[in-house]
């Protein structure tokens, strides 16, 4: 249970001082449908980070909360460790339902921008991006995606500035 805990500290702490904010360059999707985000969704691709490194067959799973939130449960493979890590969250809108801008929390009353700058028309690939370029992520419904489109997603990122070196990808 402590190493819980130091796993969701760790992950919004440093979430560059618990920033809610889009970097300034970039804008949020608009007519974002959160019951049709809501689910299972797999890590293909992105810039690692502390409260990540080391971990593989990373998922989120999304559900709806009774106080209009959501339930954010994100789940890892420890490869060195040999156990499965997992945090749980609640995450929030910022400004309207419609816009894929939240903010999440892993622990207490800090929390992290949750931004979605790309998603396709049925929900099953989204690109994700927190308050500043260093945090990146391109999620799919399945555990992999076709190679052009993962493609197509990090060169959106590239073209927004986030340094696609820097990209892990994990199918």
């Amino acid at each position: 249970m402590q190493i819980k805990s130091v796993f969701m500290l760790v992950s919004m702490l440093l979430l560059n001082g618990c920033s809610v904010k889009v970097p300034s360059d970039i804008t949020p999707i608009k007519h974002f449908e959160l019951s049709r985000y809501l689910g299972e969704w797999y890590e293909v691709a992105r810039i690692d980070n502390r409260f990540e490194k080391g971990l593989s067959k990373v998922s989120a799973s999304y559900s709806l909360r009774n106080d209009g939130g959501v339930k954010v449960v994100n789940r890892g493979w420890d490869s060195n460790g040999k156990k499965w890590k997992e945090s749980i969250g609640k995450a929030y809108f910022v400004e309207s339902s419609d816009v894929g801008a939240l903010k999440v929390s892993f622990f207490g009353p800090f929390y992290g921008g949750y931004n979605i700058i790309k998603l396709d028309d049925n929900y099953q690939y989204s690109l994700v991006v927190g308050p500043n370029k260093d945090y990146l992520w391109v999620l799919s419904r399945t555990p992999t995606m076709p190679p052009e489109l993962l493609d197509e997603y990090l060169n959106f990122a590239s073209v927004n500035g986030f340094d696609r070196q820097r990209v892990l990808i994990f199918q």
